[in-house]
């Protein structure tokens, strides 16, 4: 890709990628599409590699893959939402209405991410720093973690370059608004309650999920292995006093640390909670069978409290017809044995064993970890009608949620965490400025919250741009705004609150009435003035870094 060239008279011509020539002047007009539809530039395949690749080729695959859903759906959930939400830089989540409801009805939640010391902040990191002040400024708890201890044992930083980082880090996100005495900053290797809790994750936890989940092998360190288990600490850090809805803003690369987070969640749990239709256990993949078969059996035999499981194994088996309560004990008398994985054929066999059991919906509430007193503390909990087994209680007037509820107050009751299943929302990369990943080690393809506004200045000026070949050229075809790292800074930075103006450089660039030159000139004089702004409230904050309650200089010996 080649970049704009500058003329003698210092303006500029517009030949950013001489190899585009398709007609997109049909485009759509929205300025960036919430389900990553634009293809990062230069990204790897679909792989969530939370120390390795940092962009991903089709943000659309992570929703099939791996389970994350689109923010579009919960946006209107959302009060007050950040640009980066409306903008669909923040494209996808895991679990977000719990956070959003609590925002709406002013109730307790939190907001968590962490900052690997390895290099100085970035406009990339910016995004993070200010999806955690967004939430501190709807209400929530924040927090701000220097991950020193990942950054040592994954990374092999020394510990003078962890503290020379850690505090250029925390200047920047204190100076973009983070507000100390509302939330908390702190490093792991100086926060003895994570460690303790990190330590107690650890029991829950072995070394073949880690191997299955981040490929490590004989020749990974314990300390790396440990480093992982630290952060599924912080994730769960913000509910150590009090269980609430918690968000953790990252990439999608980081997914991995999210899913064995919830997992991590739900182990140290006393409880979980279910449905159920009899004593025996259903797989998610079989309530529904057996859910639509009850309901049919309903209108079948009317009386709820006289449906057998017996009579849903038939109706399943053999139809509507086949089913006779009067005659049940002429029903064929077969037990769908063997190792067959179809959900159906499992069901049925799990209900012909049952025989005439009553079959009923009921919420189960079972034994995850609980002790003996917590155990009789539910069963004393639970109103109404229930059933007492040995490693479970069926509420038949419980919902699920109510369920949770009174779970999650016995459990804390008899000293258990009581966990709410971390959340997390996902943001899409920002291409570099010559094009590719933007990587910290080739300092032209980012820009560094601590460059000299002037070479800040320059950077932009100089980036590769979604341009055509010639000016004639971007006029007739317009310019193709989605795959363009100048425009990325408008709609992730530069144009701040104001969609409007985002939308307009997008429109006019697409509609061929923006030339690259003066769009980067534009871009250019706002990024010095960003850095400008920011670095005079990082110097504000330099001069009270010492008041705070966070230690900068680490006294771990240098081995």
């Amino acid at each position: 890709m080649t970049r704009d060239s500058h003329t003698d008279d210092g303006s500029t011509d517009d030949q950013p990628r001489p190899d585009d020539t398709a007609n997109d002047a049909n485009r759509s007009p929205s300025p960036l599409r919430s389900d990553g539809g634009t293809d990062a530039a230069g990204a790897d395949n679909v792989a969530l590699d939370p120390w390795g690749s940092s962009t991903i080729a089709d943000y659309r695959k992570l929703f099939e893959q791996f389970g994350i859903e689109e923010f579009d759906e919960v946006l209107p959930a959302v009060p007050n939402p950040h640009y980066l939400m409306r903008r669909g830089v923040i494209f996808g989540h895991r679990d977000y209405r719990p956070v959003a409801d609590a925002m709406r009805e002013d109730e307790p939640f939190a907001a968590l991410s962490g900052f690997m010391p390895t290099g100085d902040p970035h406009i990339g990191h910016k995004m993070v720093f200010d999806e955690i002040i967004w939430h501190q400024q709807q209400g929530g708890d924040a927090y701000g973690l220097i991950a020193d201890l990942e950054a040592h044992a994954a990374r092999g930083l020394t510990w003078e370059e962890i503290d020379e980082h850690a505090r250029s880090y925390v200047l920047s996100l204190l100076a973009l608004g983070f507000d100390p005495e509302e939330g908390e900053l702190y490093r792991q290797s100086e926060n003895r309650p994570l460690q303790d809790l990190a330590f107690e994750l650890g029991a829950k936890t072995n070394f073949s999920e880690l191997q299955a989940i981040y490929d490590f092998d004989g020749e990974t360190d314990v300390s790396h292995m440990q480093s992982v288990v630290t952060q599924m600490a912080d994730i769960l850090y913000p509910q150590l006093d009090e269980p609430k809805p918690t968000v953790i803003p990252v990439g999608p690369d980081q997914d991995p640390h999210m899913r064995l987070a919830r997992d991590l969640a739900a182990r140290m749990r006393y409880f979980g909670v279910t449905e159920a239709f009899a004593s025996f256990e259903l797989e998610p993949e079989e309530r529904p069978i057996v859910a639509e078969a009850y309901q049919t059996l309903q209108e079948i035999i009317g009386d709820e409290h006289d449906i057998r499981c017996i009579d849903a194994a038939v109706f399943l088996d053999e139809g509507k017809e086949a089913v006779d309560p009067s005659n049940r004990d002429n029903y064929p008398k077969r037990k769908l044995l063997g190792t067959e994985s179809d959900p159906e054929r499992s069901v049925k066999n799990k209900l012909y064993n049952a025989g005439k059991e009553p079959l009923r919906p009921r919420t189960r509430i079972y034994d995850r970890n609980a002790t003996d007193a917590a155990f009789e503390g539910l069963i004393e909990a639970v109103d109404g009608e229930k059933r007492v087994y040995d490693e479970h209680v069926d509420a038949f007037d419980l919902d699920a949620a109510e369920a949770d509820r009174l779970a999650r107050e016995v459990e804390l009751d008899n000293g258990g965490y009581g966990f709410v299943p971390p959340s997390s929302i996902y943001h899409r990369f920002m291409t570099g400025l010559t094009g590719g990943k933007m990587s910290s080690s080739i300092p032209a393809s980012h820009i560094s919250l601590l460059d000299d506004p002037e070479d800040g200045y320059d950077k932009v000026k100089s980036a590769t741009t979604g341009g055509r070949s010639t000016a004639e050229e971007q006029r007739e075809k317009g310019g193709k705004a989605d795959e363009c790292p100048v425009y990325e800074l408008y709609a992730y930075l530069l144009a701040g609150e104001d969609d409007a103006f985002a939308e307009e450089v997008y429109e006019e660039c697409v509609g061929g009435e923006r030339l690259c030159g003066g769009c980067k000139e534009q871009a250019a004089e706002l990024m010095e003035s960003f850095l400008e702004e920011h670095q005079e409230k990082r110097a504000e904050w330099e001069a009270k870094l010492d008041d705070l309650d966070i230690e900068f200089d680490s006294d771990r010996k240098r081995a």
